[in-house]
């Protein structure tokens, strides 16, 4: 029997759609035939050979999908994983989209980044006495096969040298975009996921990343892809379309960040901030952006180095998660320091910790981070004179409802609902500067404030496109130091913003259903909840449920597949009381719970002891409402709650 027919019998042994299973041996048929997937034979022959049938038909049902503004997922053999066939289809794809919406324009230009990550089969799912072309695959070499798709398809594309030490972070890269007057740019990386996980997302010359119906038609040209053109490396780099970078955006940038700057500097040595980029980029960008503007930083030596193997972090490297910083404050107790301020491995994300009056640190979350820098901004241009005339906040729908709270109070225009992803907060700035008005907001990206996401996300300048951990860094330890001078600390800040506009509790929750099988549950999940939603949640009424995926909703008819999937969201509201928003992950094989519950304002006049009882009863309801939900919703797929991560 061969090969092929081996896999055909093992793939009936699999509880999946026929259709898939034969899109499956279609794609495997390709990789076992033709001459470019030549280099990955052995690989594949000792997958099919050790009867891995699970694996091989997660690894070829289907090509990577499109998530937000491109591809991300394991780096692995076949076309539902990242390598370097993946990457170079999605570029060939990106090369139509741009001739076809720039026609007649000479020359086309790009700029490419990429981040630390290299492939080592942390996992062990492949035979490391094989050959293994994804083996040892860098982030680099990946940005080095989208140039020689570029310059074959007649596309400049600016990088960093070949010898270059430097790392362009994503902002930094929207920020290049714009400073070059580039058509677009790609970014190699996958931010904070794991060390096997690699990507490839676009971004257009906006420095944002599409949003529909555009990635819908990027998604579809590079489904269209039947031939790659691309010349080998040292072609490319004689082209005459494939340009150095040089210092000159990267020092544009920094000056960029400097400027935001809200208060005075510091003075020599009274105020510390312990900083780690999680051995990712972040050095680059906020690290010096802080060190610019006077601050004294202790770096978690240990940390600093670019390692895509992530190999003295805990957990992950993701400030999201409190373990990452446990280095970080670890210094910062050693050193009494005032502030411990980390970045994620592409420097997008910032994470913090804070000490209280009696030395206890602790960790603000992203939905309080959002609250503070937002009451801490608007709070200063006030006092300064300096708010725009039409003040402008901007957050996603699963952040804090805290934020609409204070951007209200300062009379700022709020807008609160939109879709997970700051490419959608990007195309609000663009609105903006195109047509002076979104919804019922008027105004510039002049009149821009900040904006904020719950996952970490601040952008301080709308100079940017996309989430900015320099800018965001800068801001917070401005706002600590501020505190200090006033001999308060950032945790008293949040007490008081918590009393004056309400105690906010917000938490996520995820729900890891892995593999085919766990895509195909999620779907069932978010369908029958469509089809059934609950009625009461922890005793609560829902007194509103929204389908985001709803053509006669607030968001109109679908603009396509890349539509309908970051709208495929749920919203249950419980009054003012609590909500939950359910949406399945764009790129981890998980379904996320964000869920809040608050409280009204402290009333003149109530007792401490009485204000704590109202804050922990409003914890209370949060866990109650999350276990509560998470059962309902696990119930409808026949799921053991307690069987599910």
């Amino acid at each position: 029997m061969d090969l092929l027919a081996q896999a055909a019998e093992g793939f009936q042994t699999i509880d999946a759609d026929a259709a898939l299973k034969e899109q499956a041996l279609q794609f495997l048929r390709q990789w076992l035939t033709d001459a470019e997937f030549a280099s990955y034979r052995p690989q594949l022959h000792w997958l099919i050979e050790t009867k891995q049938w699970p694996g091989l038909l997660d690894r070829f049902y289907q090509i990577l999908p499109f998530g937000t503004g491109g591809r991300r997922g394991a780096v692995g053999i076949g076309p539902n994983r990242m390598n370097a066939w993946t990457l170079r289809a999605s570029v060939q794809g990106h090369c139509e989209y741009l001739k076809e919406q720039f026609p007649g324009v000479e020359p086309l230009c790009v700029v490419l980044a990429y981040d630390v990550r290299r492939f080592e089969d942390q996992r062990r799912q492949y035979n490391p006495d094989l050959p293994n072309p994804v083996l040892h695959l860098s982030s680099r070499a990946l940005a080095r096969e989208a140039a020689c798709v570029y310059t074959a398809n007649g596309i400049h594309a600016y990088m960093l040298p070949p010898d270059s030490k430097h790392y362009l972070a994503t902002p930094e890269l929207s920020f290049t975009i714009r400073f070059l007057k580039a058509h677009g740019g790609l970014n190699i990386s996958a931010s904070h996921n794991p060390p096997d996980d690699n990507g490839g997302k676009f971004y257009d010359e906006r420095g944002g990343q599409p949003v529909p119906p555009d990635d819908q038609i990027m998604a579809d040209l590079v489904d269209q892809v039947t031939v790659i053109k691309a010349l080998p490396w040292v072609e490319a780099q004689r082209s005459g379309r494939l340009h150095w970078l040089d210092e000159t955006p990267h020092r544009a940038y920094i000056d960029l960040c400097r400027k935001t700057s809200l208060v005075p500097p510091p003075k020599l040595d009274d105020f510390t901030i312990v900083f780690t980029p999680l051995h990712g980029v972040g050095s680059l960008t906020a690290l010096k952006t802080l060190v610019e503007q006077g601050f004294r930083v202790l770096p978690v030596a240990e940390q600093m180095t670019p390692d895509g193997q992530f190999p003295n972090v805990t957990k992950t490297p993701n400030p999201e998660v409190p373990e990452s910083m446990d280095r970080a404050a670890a210094l910062a107790q050693q050193h009494k320091a005032d502030l411990v301020l980390a970045t994620d491995p592409d420097a997008d994300r910032l994470g913090a910790m804070v000490p209280d009056k009696n030395g206890k640190w602790h960790v603000v979350n992203g939905h309080q981070m959002a609250a503070l820098l937002t009451h801490f901004k608007l709070n200063k241009l006030t006092q300064q004179g300096r708010l725009p005339p039409s003040p402008i906040v901007i957050r996603t729908e699963v952040t804090t409802s805290l934020v609409t709270r204070i951007a209200r109070y300062f009379k700022a225009q709020i807008i609160d609902d939109l879709l997970v992803g700051f490419k959608y907060i990007a195309d609000v700035l663009w609105q903006l500067e195109r047509e002076g008005v979104y919804g019922d907001v008027t105004g510039t990206p002049e009149d821009f404030v900040l904006a904020v996401e719950e996952s970490h996300g601040v952008l301080v300048t709308p100079h940017i496109r996309d989430k900015d951990a320099a800018g965001a860094a800068l801001l917070m330890a401005e706002l600590a130091l501020d505190q200090k001078r006033r001999q308060q600390t950032v945790v008293d800040y949040l007490e008081r913003l918590f009393c004056e506009f309400g105690y906010f509790r917000n938490e996520g929750v995820s729900v890891f259903m892995h593999g085919l099988e766990g895509k195909q549950q999620m779907t069932r999940m978010m369908d029958r909840l469509r089809a059934t939603p609950p009625r009461t949640i922890a005793g609560l009424e829902v007194t509103a449920f929204e389908d985001l995926r709803d053509e006669n909703g607030r968001f109109g008819p679908i603009k396509g597949a890349t539509d309908a999937a970051s709208r495929n969201v749920l919203v249950f509201r419980c009054g003012e009381h609590a909500r939950v928003v359910l949406r399945p992950s764009g790129t981890e094989p998980k379904a996320k719970m964000y869920l809040e519950a608050c409280s009204p304002p402290r009333p003149a006049g109530m007792s401490d002891d009485a204000w704590r009882r109202q804050c922990r009863e409003v914890d209370e309801l949060l866990k109650r409402f999350a276990i509560d939900f998470k059962q309902q919703a696990l119930r409808l797929i026949g799921h053991d709650p307690s069987a599910v991560g």
